[in-house]
């Protein structure tokens, strides 16, 4: 019987599936992209972690009119699956294969070449403001990770989203908390509530009312808005973003086709900037990924069966784990000196170092220019400090 995955040839025709089918095809591609890392390597538990939310987003959504721009970009295989690029997904980062990363060379459905955490935001804004002024139709959606949202280049974004106060919808994929309460029954009816067009209708037009009314009308309208920001801050936790001026939705379970559906057809009527807190669970769907996410982040050729990475034969120590041990012998010897990674704890080596000098190790987030400036305060007082920072992210 021929699967569901083989009919797909672009986003299109994952339209065409109901509900119950597009359950089987989520199945159907955690299946593949399982198989293909375990034979390619590469980034598994994040692309596990958003099956769902990127089969809701194709079959809501217009792709490529619509552009969806990915944070980092390395979560994008289910997109790419999608998208045209099955019969290629076996070549995934290998020579002259599929990138791992969203590529505008590659498809047209990849609307951002991917760089460093944190600049969707910015970036899809732009395009939002550019189809804006040119007249185009479309809207234009931000991917982003809990993680990238500790670089501040997000919240610049943030800002101006709010500034601006134009279309534009931005998705927090949050994989970091468990599924909280705050994804249950009161939450789920509040969010649903909240997209409706009637309620939304509603209070546009008895706000521009109370407007109109002579001496008490500002202070009704004032009033009933802290109502409905105290009621949401009871059970949301997002009302940051609506002080930024975005309209807050969430959280949302991100593993329900069923909300996720709802909710996407729902802010497709709504104008202004949306931000959608989505809870995913990295790894979702392969046991030994959801049990030690950061260990299957991103990973060599392994074993299904059993999770473990296969055997290679012993090469020499690399660049980075020489680093890691000579900083580690430094260390022992002069007390002033500190390690700090922007997010980056084992690429750059510093696992070792973080568990023998915990009090001497600062991993700071993404954040290389608070890194940097840091660094600049503790030489200034005598300190030894060792930044960590890939070049790529400078």
């Amino acid at each position: 019987m021929e699967k569901l995955l083989d009919q797909i040839q672009t986003s299109h025709d994952i339209k065409e599936l109901d509900q119950e089918e597009l359950g089987k095809l989520c199945h159907e591609i955690r299946e593949e992209i399982i198989s293909t890392v375990s034979k390619t390597g590469g980034h598994l538990a994040s692309n596990l972690g958003v099956v769902e939310l990127t089969a809701a987003l194709h079959y809501v959504f217009d792709f490529p009119r619509d552009k969806l721009v990915w944070d980092v970009g390395h979560q994008s295989y289910v997109h790419k699956l999608l998208t045209g690029r099955k019969d290629r997904f076996h070549t995934l980062r290998q020579y002259k294969g599929i990138s791992g990363f969203p590529k505008r060379d590659e498809s047209p459905y990849d609307a951002f070449d991917s760089g460093h955490s944190g600049n969707s935001i910015s970036s899809a804004l732009g395009m939002a403001e550019a189809r804006r002024l040119k007249g185009e139709e479309g809207r234009v959606i931000a991917v982003i990770g809990d993680g990238s949202m500790t670089a501040g280049l997000a919240f610049e974004g943030l800002n101006q989203t709010g500034h601006i106060d134009k279309d534009l919808i931005v998705i927090l994929n949050d994989n970091e908390m468990s599924i909280s309460p705050n994804v249950g029954a009161l939450s789920s009816y509040l969010n649903r509530l909240m997209t409706g067009q009637f309620v939304n209708r509603f209070r546009r037009d008895m706000g521009g009312f109370l407007e109109t009314l002579p001496r008490i009308g500002k202070s009704v309208l004032r009033f009933a808005k802290q109502a409905e920001e105290s009621l949401k801050g009871l059970i949301m936790p997002g009302l940051l973003f609506e002080e930024l001026g975005l309209k807050y939705i969430g959280p949302i379970d991100g593993h329900r086709l069923d909300y996720l559906i709802e909710t996407f057809q729902n802010i497709k009527k709504l104008e202004g900037p949306i931000l959608i807190h989505v809870i995913t669970k990295k790894g979702k769907g392969y046991p030994p990924a959801e049990m030690n996410p950061a260990r299957f982040h991103g990973v060599p050729p392994f074993v299904i069966e059993t999770g473990e990475f296969k055997s290679s034969q012993k090469n020499p120590p690399t660049y980075t784990e020489v680093f890691g041990e000579t900083l580690c012998r430094l260390a022992k010897e002069n007390k002033r000196l500190i390690a700090i990674t922007a997010a980056m704890q084992s690429g750059t080596g510093l696992e070792e170092f973080a568990i023998q000098f915990p009090h001497r190790f600062y991993d700071i987030g993404i954040a290389e220019q608070h890194a940097v400036t840091f660094a600049a305060g503790l030489a200034l007082e005598g300190m030894r400090p060792v930044v960590a920072i890939y070049s790529t992210f400078l």
